[in-house]
């Protein structure tokens, strides 16, 4: 046998592994560009992760499409609600929540379950076409986890960023209130003892799932709701200054007018020589386009800590590279242990990077690397 018949005997027998990101549109998505980058360096043959334009209309048949092949889904609003109908949650926010980000495929037997299964071509598959009845959906939220590790980075990272000690509850600026700032509100509950938190939007009672969770938690944090006009938007830019930590989780440019009015109140401030004409806290804008946005532009130039919506990505995504391939997440499932970060360290003093080198796994180090140097390539 020539050099050219092992190569096709090679191509042949590695097992095809396919897992794909959803969403309508989803042409802009960075996720393959992350996954494709995971899987290079965990030398894994065969796998491909592609973009697949699915809304809600479609993704019941999308699924039943699914031959064996499949691994695992990323999901994008509003289809982080839809799947709930079609899995099992399997982590504290999916469940609490009622969204899953991710979604792994499991047959009958659980061959697939990602606690259960090791990172190599060995794990088999379905040959038939995908049934509920078949084959199990595992659903995950891995959103949660990526807010809280962006934040720990850069906390980790620069000496600006950190969160009030001695058991003083921090201040917490959350802009928007559909399904990305419930995620951003359980992170909130894991970083901090306690919290203050103004949530910020047009329609600020239109989300349901916001009150049952500011009742639910109602021992861990404080939830006031504020509307972006009038005086409530007059109290939302006050709070926004003093704050510790602001999460946006609106869409590209709505945040625009925000950052202006910001940016106004601080150049004031310090035309009157207030002490308050600069900004301490740290701003994570989960909207990653355009990079930095007007209220990146204007948390920097006060000299705020900024966090770009690619490290939530980031993290977000290498948590559902562990869980689509059976590696183990532990390590980056900060959420699902509900840790408390004090400036991004947790209880026993560790931040994760060092937990993680301490205990000798220098493959997750690799793999981070490899994501983010893929991800800055792509910009």
């Amino acid at each position: 046998m020539n050099r050219a018949d092992h190569a096709d005997r090679a191509e042949q027998s590695a097992p095809k592994r396919r897992c794909a990101v959803l969403g309508k549109p989803i042409a802009h998505s960075l996720s393959p560009v992350l996954h494709n980058a995971a899987y290079r360096a965990l030398n894994l043959d065969g796998w491909e992760y592609s973009r697949e334009e699915v809304g809600e209309e479609e993704f019941e048949g999308f699924l039943t499409s699914l031959d064996g092949t499949w691994a695992g889904l990323s999901l994008t609003m509003p289809l982080k609600k839809t799947v709930m109908a079609y899995g099992t949650p399997q982590d504290q926010w999916s469940r609490e929540l009622g969204l899953a980000n991710t979604a792994v495929f499991r047959s009958e037997s659980g061959v697939h379950d990602a606690s259960h299964v090791a990172a190599d071509s060995t794990v088999a598959h379905s040959t038939v076409p995908y049934n509920a009845a078949v084959r199990d959906i595992a659903l995950y939220n891995t959103d949660v986890d990526g807010i809280v590790l962006a934040f720990r980075h850069a906390w980790e990272t620069t000496a600006a960023g950190s969160l009030p000690g001695n058991g003083k509850p921090a201040n917490v600026v959350i802009l928007g209130n559909g399904n990305t700032a419930l995620s951003a509100l359980a992170a909130c509950v894991v970083m901090t003892a306690g919290a203050r938190i103004a949530v910020v939007a047009r329609h600020p009672d239109a989300n349901p799932g916001i009150t049952r969770f500011a009742e639910r938690y109602a021992d861990a944090v404080s939830v006031q709701r504020l509307a972006m006009e009038g005086d409530d938007l007059d109290t939302a830019v006050e709070r926004m200054s003093d704050a510790d930590i602001v999460i946006s989780t609106l869409p590209a440019h709505a945040a625009d007018g925000i950052a202006q009015l910001v940016h106004a109140k601080l150049a004031l401030d310090a035309v009157h020589g207030s002490v308050h004409g600069t900004v301490h806290g740290t701003l994570l804008d989960v909207a990653y386009d355009p990079r930095p946005s007007a209220l990146q532009r204007a948390w920097s130039q006060a000299g705020g800590t900024v966090i770009g919506g690619e490290e939530m990505l980031l993290y977000q995504a290498i948590v559902q590279v562990c869980l689509m391939t059976g590696r183990d997440a532990s390590r980056y499932r900060v959420a699902e242990r509900a840790t408390r970060a004090a400036g991004g360290r947790d209880a026993l003093g560790d931040s994760p990077a060092e937990q993680s080198v301490a205990a000798g796994d220098m493959d997750d180090v690799r793999l981070e690397q490899a994501m983010r140097d893929a991800l800055q390539e792509a910009w």
